[in-house]
């Protein structure tokens, strides 16, 4: 036993004394992930406001509150109220909406001001409230000439407009026949089943839907930055004190204490002084390892954007308001996928009359009314009364793996509900879902957003200089993305039926722009704040997590990266997965992968394999403790490929490390 203890020691010495000569590198190489962060965000947003400036379409800058106020003031007094005009300047304030999305998702929180935050999302309730009043008086300007539009068989009016980002179908019940109490909007599948009472009234169905959800509340974004600045606070404070701590001289010189502990408690596979608990050394050390200065920690949490945050924050939120009414949705576990269905029952206002060639409109104090149902009167509380019968048809451009759940929106309380809404009847073929209501409601079909974690496996695969594969697969499909460059785009996403979402492959983006398209075509393979409570979490140390994705993204271009079971068997200090050298683009074999284990300040090469019975620590023959995973795997890589690392773009590195970041691949697979 004293002749392996003895090796170890001597290689962990040696590892120590080698970390003046990787200084320098370590520095250069963990810079580039920062410069790529900051090079490639200045240069997007230089290049959004010359595109802006040169489009000189008349739309503002929704950066800018002056121009967004200008912009929001002229619509209001803008008397158009043609539904075919909303519709396409609302696609107008889709797009400013869009822009100040992705300002707070992909702005690092340093650069962006508590004040800037609460500017955008202001900006984004007002654009929201003034579209969805707009649409309210085209409707109510469309329903004054109902008669104009009425079909020559029922006798009623029927309209459907079908646009990229909403669907709109209204009717409207001019006869009162009691027989057309049903109507199926043929261009669209929509359909509705009208109680008699309704059927015989002065009433109108409105379905308007939008591909887009402008009904539940907005992402918590001030909470989280406030965490993320108790974070990086608590992360000087720690340095500091262990600043304190090696000055004061409390602390046993490496040599010491490794002999001390390896003498005494060294046993194969036992964690043996390299995990972040165990080990002696301050992280003012293991910042010069990466040749940083101990003042600057906390530096690398700089730059991490909105869609990153939870990563460094899954520990700091136990202790939320639970819900406790099972017919609340809870938000942070579903979410509504396909839109959102607004379904009213409209007052049918005095029809247009044509007398004498002149056409007249009987104007109204009030604008457009909603038609009570259930009728609002005392005898009517201890009444029942009919349910209204919906048929909703789901969007191409989603994907549901599972039957959603069906909700309506609770104005008052300000969430989503299950209750009021029965009969649910799935056609997941033909893509309809059918239920009823007791009520006319705003509706929405919810998905879990956990149903893709965790992963069953993933792999990283280069196929040139700043280009490669990130493969996840998980129980319902397989997820491929290219990255190329500070690009990329989703390859394929295949499911047991074949390819799917055709219409998102082959379109390049940035790596919040991809995420943003999956989400909302219902692949969540991004886990967010609240998912390491729905799902199994193959619980790891954040800092640990974070170094891992760094230095996978400064090697991804000459070497593969994959997942490994001993993963979950390393305990949560230590990430352990497969690398190879991967230069040609022939598939790699088993016997040329290896295991490489990593705690954010050790590397080292393990002499297990994928197949072995049982997880150890023991190094691999003839290799060494290192001080970064890129110093691990050059003692042996091919000439070539440390080439090839040394010309990779930082910006493709940023990309890939924003991807694996995202995708949180060490720990929900």
């Amino acid at each position: 036993m004293r002749k392996p203890v003895c090796e170890l020691n001597k290689k962990k010495q040696k590892d120590s004394k080698r970390r003046d000569l990787n200084k320098r590198r370590g520095k250069n190489l963990k810079q580039k992930i920062k410069n790529g962060e900051v090079q490639w965000k200045e240069e997007y947003r230089a290049y959004a406001k010359w595109e802006h400036y040169i489009g000189c379409d008349g739309s503002p800058d929704p950066a800018v509150p002056q121009e967004i106020n200008t912009f929001m003031s002229l619509w209001r007094e803008d008397q158009n109220e043609d539904i075919e005009f909303v519709i396409e300047k609302g696609n107008k304030v889709l797009n400013l909406i869009d822009k100040l999305d992705f300002l707070l998702l992909d702005t690092p929180l340093n650069e962006l001001p508590e004040k800037n935050v609460i500017q955008y999302q202001e900006s984004i309730l007002d654009l929201q409230s003034l579209l969805h009043q707009k649409y309210n008086e085209a409707t109510g300007n469309l329903l004054k000439k109902a008669n104009t539009y009425a079909d020559s068989d029922s006798g009623n009016m029927a309209m459907v407009i079908k646009d990229k980002n909403v669907t709109f179908c209204i009717w409207a019940n001019l006869k009162k026949n009691p027989r057309f109490k049903n109507h199926t909007f043929c261009e669209a599948d929509y359909g509705f089943d009208l109680p008699k009472s309704l059927a015989v009234s002065d009433v109108a169905v409105c379905i308007l839907h939008t591909h887009y959800d402008h009904v539940s509340p907005l992402r918590r974004i001030l909470p989280l930055m406030q965490e993320l600045s108790k974070i990086r606070s608590d992360l000087v404070l720690e340095v500091t004190e262990e600043e304190k701590e090696k000055e004061e001289g409390e602390q046993k010189s490496e040599k010491e204490s490794d002999l001390a502990n390896e003498d005494e408690n060294y046993t194969p596979g036992r964690k043996s002084g390299i995990s972040f608990k165990e080990d002696s050394k301050s992280d003012a050390d293991e910042n010069e390892m990466m040749g940083e200065e101990p003042d600057k920690k906390s530096e690398s949490f700089n730059t991490v954007s909105q869609v990153q945050v939870s990563t460094l924050q899954e520990e700091t939120n136990e202790k939320e308001e639970e819900i406790i009414d099972e017919n609340i949705v809870d938000l942070r576990q579903f979410t509504p996928l396909g839109g959102v269905y607004h379904i009213d029952a409209l007052k049918l206002p005095p029809q247009a009359k044509q007398v004498k060639g002149w056409i007249m409109v009987e104007l109204l104090d009030k604008g457009l009314e909603t038609y009570p149902y259930p009728p609002e009167s005392e005898e009517s509380e201890d009444a029942t009364y009919p349910q209204i019968g919906m048929t909703v048809q789901l969007l191409d451009t989603v994907i549901y793996f599972e039957e959603p759940t069906v909700a309506r929106w609770d104005t008052a309380g300000k969430q989503w509900r299950t209750d009021g809404i029965s009969n649910i009847n799935y056609k997941m073929e033909e893509k309809q879902v059918s239920f009823e209501m007791d009520s006319f409601y705003t509706v929405a079909l919810l998905q879990d957003l956990h149903l893709n974690m965790p992963y069953q496996s993933w792999d990283l695969r280069p196929t040139d200089i700043d280009e490669l594969f990130l493969t996840v697969v998980t129980a319902f499909a397989e997820v491929q993305i290219q990255i190329k460059g500070n690009q990329c785009m989703l390859s394929s996403i295949i499911v047991e039926k074949g390819e799917v979402l055709s219409y998102l492959t082959g379109r390049w983006t940035t790596p919040v722009g991809l995420t943003i398209a999956l989400k909302k075509a219902g692949v969540n393979i991004f886990p967010a704040e609240y998912s390491c409570k729905y799902v199994y979490v193959n619980k790891k140390t954040p800092l640990a997590e974070i170094r891992a994705y760094q230095q996978m993204a400064l090697t991804a271009s000459a070497f593969a990266f994959s997942w490994s079971k001993w993963n979950l068997e390393s305990g949560e200090d230590q990430v352990v997965f497969k690398v190879s050298e991967h230069l040609n683009p022939d598939p790699i074999k088993d016997e040329d992968w290896s295991l490489y284990m990593f705690n954010g300040q050790r590397a080292q090469r393990l002499k297990i394999t994928e197949t072995s019975e049982a997880f150890s620590e023991e190094l691999a023959e003839e290799t060494e403790f290192h001080s970064t995973l890129y110093h691990m795997i050059k003692d042996f890589a091919s000439e070539p490929a440390i080439e090839r690392v040394k010309k990779s773009s930082c910006l493709f590195t940023d990309a890939v490390y924003q991807l694996l970041l995202g995708t949180k691949v060490l720990t929900y697979s």
